[in-house]
């Protein structure tokens, strides 16, 4: 995700981000298919090339138009967020261990959302090493959240987040709770396919043990790799051998793309929980080893 934020435009600054110009114009690119006239809808859904690029297509620029908020949404119990009353200590941990440059920051609960804190505004104000004495007071540094629905069209939520120069938004039911999160750059993967940053798994470590018998993978994890490092029998029972990933597994046992949440169970007793997914495909999963939790289940069963 960028690091220009709500607060900063040009009204304000007095002058233009150096790299605003850039950034509208391929939003104002990507809106300009949405703002077409009736009789060019059916040209609307069909790829376009980026206009000073050599032919370089847009392959999902319809999903915009199909896909709502909720369809890529971060789900409420994945979303980091912190107290307001939060330590400082504590704080820099959380920033620390999720690696995120941005947090949510709420009241009594996730609920009563105040703002959005961004790390560099803490370090500014307090120091990059922690070094002033100063109570830590959040309140002056949050800046302002979007609110949007479940319902919205990815294409009006990527329009109202150019407009108000804001990269995230929390995601409110009918009831005014919060349901999930999504940022800006959950809206381009759909166009553009995934973004990779520092934070995704690199190739050379597409799966870390958690805990014995239990991995965390990325579902483009080589299948014949994961077999042979944890002994999981994963390829039996699949009729489709041109399975050669993780999430092709899953797929196939499936017979479509599951959704975020998920758990999906494999015949050689092993189960896959779908930690981040979209409609088109799998991101994450966690791989789990079910049976010999099983057995242990049904030893203590036959000893009683």
């Amino acid at each position: 995700m960028g690091e220009s934020e709500a607060g900063s435009s040009p009204a304000q600054t007095g002058h233009d981000d150096p790299d605003d110009s850039e950034s509208r114009g391929f939003f104002g690119r990507i809106m300009h298919v949405f703002n077409t006239s009736d009789d060019e809808e059916s040209e609307a859904d069909a790829p376009r090339a980026v206009a000073g690029a050599p032919q370089v297509i847009l392959p999902g620029l319809a999903n915009l138009a199909r896909m709502k908020v909720e369809d890529v949404a971060i789900p409420e119990a994945e979303i980091t967020a912190v107290p307001v009353e939060i330590g400082r200590d504590e704080l820099v941990s959380v920033f620390r261990e999720s690696g995120f440059s941005r947090l949510p920051v709420y009241g009594e609960t996730l609920d009563h959302p105040l703002g959005l804190l961004l790390l560099k505004d803490l370090a500014l104000e307090y120091g990059f090493n922690g070094g002033t004495a100063r109570e830590m007071d959040l309140k002056p540094l949050l800046r302002p959240l979007l609110y949007v629905p479940p319902s919205m069209p990815l294409a009006v939520l990527l329009q109202k987040m150019q407009a108000e120069r804001m990269h995230m938004a929390l995601v409110i039911d009918e009831y005014g709770g919060v349901v999930g999160l999504v940022t800006i750059e959950d809206l381009i993967e759909q166009v553009v396919g995934e973004i990779e940053d520092e934070h995704d798994m690199d190739e050379e470590g597409l799966w870390q043990e958690e805990v014995p018998g239990c991995w965390m993978a990325s579902a483009r994890a080589p299948l014949d790799e994961f077999i042979a490092e944890t002994g999981l029998p994963l390829a039996e029972g699949l009729d489709d051998e041109e399975v050669d990933t993780l999430g092709g597994v899953v797929v196939v046992l499936t017979g479509r793309v599951p959704a975020r949440g998920e758990v999906v169970s494999h015949p050689a007793g092993v189960e896959f929980d779908i930690v981040d997914a979209d409609p088109r495909r799998i991101k994450r999963l966690r791989v789990r080893r079910t049976s010999e939790r099983d057995a242990g289940r049904d030893d203590g069963a036959a000893a009683d």
